[in-house]
């Protein structure tokens, strides 16, 4: 159970997540991605796979073998990572219940982390 091993997921998860945004959402931000769904889907889809499959095995480790912290860990992350991204890419802002819906996120995230 190494820190590391946490960090190292969560990076992951992190760089997925924001690889699945521009993966999905990319179409609305920039027309080449609009034009060229089939390219973005066998050119990321792999990759994005693979890391997410690497973050389980760190996340697996660390845990002791359960398996439900990575995925509220993961999904956590994801809700933060579309924040940022709907927020500096897409110029989209924030309101109460968004800000309290993230910080529910970062709960989650604190419990499966800290709660032994």
């Amino acid at each position: 159970m190494s820190n590391w091993n946490l960090l190292f997921a969560m990076m992951l998860v992190f760089i997925g997540q924001l690889l699945v945004f521009l993966q999905i959402n990319g179409q609305f931000l920039w027309k080449w991605v609009e034009k060229n769904p089939l390219l973005m889907s066998v050119s990321l889809g792999a990759p994005i796979a693979y890391l997410f499959i690497l973050s389980q095995q760190h996340f697996y480790k660390y845990f002791e073998g359960q398996l439900w912290p990575s995925r509220f860990i993961g999904f956590s992350i994801g809700i933060l990572v579309f924040s940022l991204c709907a927020y500096f890419l897409k110029g989209e802002g924030m309101n109460a219940k968004t800000l309290v819906c993230i910080s529910l996120s970062a709960v989650i995230i604190g419990i499966q982390i800290l709660w032994k």
